[in-house]
């Protein structure tokens, strides 16, 4: 049975809007009947794949999600003075490897393909010696990809090769989207910018107007790790997979989406986080929210529901890890290197 890490966050944002949908406002879901925002696991994954914590601690291990492999090798091969025809020829073969070239622009790929170092690697060694050899691919070597690339971010998040599906690896993370547990009321920020230059002699009016839309409110987070997965989607190296988990942890704590941060600033630390492992049947307590939160501390109550909820089910099914470990900043009890102290070792 697979060994499981659980962890449970709730982090409060001030007015913000971490995530767009397509008119540019806040996302939303309908929980319980009331709206909350959202904010989607895509874009909290991404937050953290990309931020300085996870790459200062992993960069040597990361992957790169493109579409553009093949610009990369074109520009690489016309640098070591190869043709223009050839280059764009060499080039094109090399970027089917990772999906189906567009139609209009070859040199490109249809989905985006997350590419291992390794796989980056050979596939930039493969393009020097077709420089150096003034030749093109054989088919032998564009076996480029591998089944179990060694890249944390792959290992954690997974990758989907729509051509190429004997390449594709299973998700050791899964990631939840983060949803109020108060209900919210989008709001808008109307805004005008004044031009410096503007003497008012002939318009007194500003010199740009507009609107955006934001919202604030607690968050809940599920996360679930499958560490043998992790583990085995890293070739084996748990040295490495701790190291990942360390970076994830520290990051799903302390890193926001990107979204119109320089207009809200609305950067947050997670104040509570219960993390647990065992090889039980991984469960979300997010029932515990399904009727949003009214009145009072957002923060306060939603801590006393979400460990209500765990004991209740505790109280139902028995035993669901094998233990765990709280960080409640507000009662100053635990710390986040205590808690990767806890799933790591």
């Amino acid at each position: 049975m697979s060994q499981f890490i659980q962890l449970h966050l709730l982090t409060a944002y001030p007015p913000s809007n971490l995530n767009r949908d397509d008119l540019g406002r806040p996302k939303t879901a309908i929980v319980g009947g009331t709206e909350r925002l959202r904010v989607s696991s895509q874009s909290l994954k991404r937050a953290w794949r990309t931020s300085d914590n996870f790459q200062e601690a992993l960069s040597n291990f990361q992957g790169t999600r493109t579409k553009r492999l093949g610009s990369k090798v074109f520009q690489h091969l016309l640098e070591k003075d190869v043709p223009e025809k050839k280059a764009t020829e060499w080039a094109t073969a090399i970027a089917a490897v990772f999906g189906k070239n567009k139609k209009d622009t070859p040199l490109e790929i249809e989905q985006l393909a997350h590419v291992s170092p390794e796989e980056w690697s050979a596939v930039m060694t493969l393009a020097e010696a077709l420089a150096q050899e003034d030749r093109g691919p054989e088919d032998s070597e564009l076996k480029l990809l591998r089944e179990t690339p060694k890249a944390v971010d792959i290992a954690l998040f997974g990758r989907m090769l729509a051509s190429s599906p004997a390449y594709n690896v299973e998700a050791a993370a899964q990631i939840s989207h983060a949803f109020t547990v108060n209900p919210v009321k989008i709001e808008d920020d109307f805004f005008t910018a004044v031009d410096d230059l503007n003497t008012h002699e002939e318009d007194a009016g500003a010199g740009h107007m507009g609107d955006a839309g934001f919202g604030s409110g607690v968050f809940y987070i599920y996360c679930c790790i499958n560490k043998d997965l992790l583990v085995k989607n890293l070739q084996g190296d748990e040295s490495l997979a701790n190291q990942t988990i360390n970076a994830l942890l520290q990051s799903a704590a302390k890193v926001a989406p990107t979204g119109k941060q320089n207009s809200f600033a609305s950067r947050a630390y997670t104040p509570y986080m219960p993390a647990e492992k065992g090889s039980q049947q991984p469960r979300s307590l997010s029932v515990a929210f399904l009727q949003a939160g009214r009145g009072g501390n957002p923060l306060d109550e939603a801590i006393k529901r979400l460990e209500s909820q765990r004991d209740n089910f505790e109280n139902a099914y028995g035993a669901c890890s094998d233990g765990h470990k709280i960080m409640d900043v507000q009662k100053g009890s635990g710390s986040l290197a205590e808690i990767i102290q806890f799933v790591t070792e």
